[in-house]
């Protein structure tokens, strides 16, 4: 049975969309071409009818999370007034819901230090993902200069991404939630803080 470009064109969302969260869920290794497409309510055969390999998938499946997470910042910022929308964005992130839902949570602190060993293509493709998180963070940091906002939100988005790792690490309990509260106030003292004057050196 031959199908409209349209329906391949479903279907393939499809599986992309369902791949985003198995990944983010199971790891990139974690997981088998046949239980994705299974996931997706296909057979194993038909892969290749949408992908030319396993890592052309999880590039469009990781590319698909990045983008949701980017929208998700976006979505803020427009709906928070301006002296607010930073603190909103690490709000979100450094949770408790966010902690216990890494399927549909942030690709990099579930894939990261896989993507890290991966093809230099899928590294490629994942830091171009990366640099637009950091872009909408710059963006919401006001009165300084665009090479510093990005500085600055590089230190933001580490000190958020690095909490949640270790929150998961910690669990649920006790021990994981210190570690959201802590690295929400280093988030936010991060993102806060005014860049350093630079020094004169004194001529003698």
């Amino acid at each position: 049975m031959r199908y409209s470009r349209e329906h391949k064109q479903e279907t393939h969302a499809r599986i992309v969309k369902k791949a985003s969260v198995r990944l983010r869920e199971k790891g990139a290794h974690g997981i088998g071409v046949a239980d994705l497409m299974k996931e997706a309510g296909l057979t194993h055969g038909g892969f290749y009818a949408h992908f030319d390999s396993r890592e052309a998938l999880v590039i469009e499946a990781f590319a698909y999370a990045m983008d949701r997470s980017v929208e998700h910042w976006r979505k803020i910022a427009a709906e928070t007034p301006p002296e607010k929308r930073l603190s909103t964005i690490i709000d979100s992130y450094v949770s408790t819901v966010h902690r216990d839902d890494p399927g549909r949570g942030c690709a990099v602190t579930t894939l990261g230090a896989e993507i890290a060993r991966e093809s230099a293509k899928t590294r490629k493709a994942f830091a171009a993902k990366l640099e637009q998180l950091i872009d909408v963070i710059a963006d919401q940091v006001p009165d300084v200069p665009r090479k510093t906002a990005r500085r600055q939100a590089m230190g933001t988005l580490a000190t958020m991404m690095g909490t949640l790792v270790m929150s998961r690490v910690a669990g649920s309990g006790e021990l994981s939630d210190e570690i959201l509260l802590a690295g929400r106030e280093a988030a936010l003292t991060r993102a806060e803080a005014k860049p350093a004057a630079k020094k004169t050196r004194k001529v003698n």
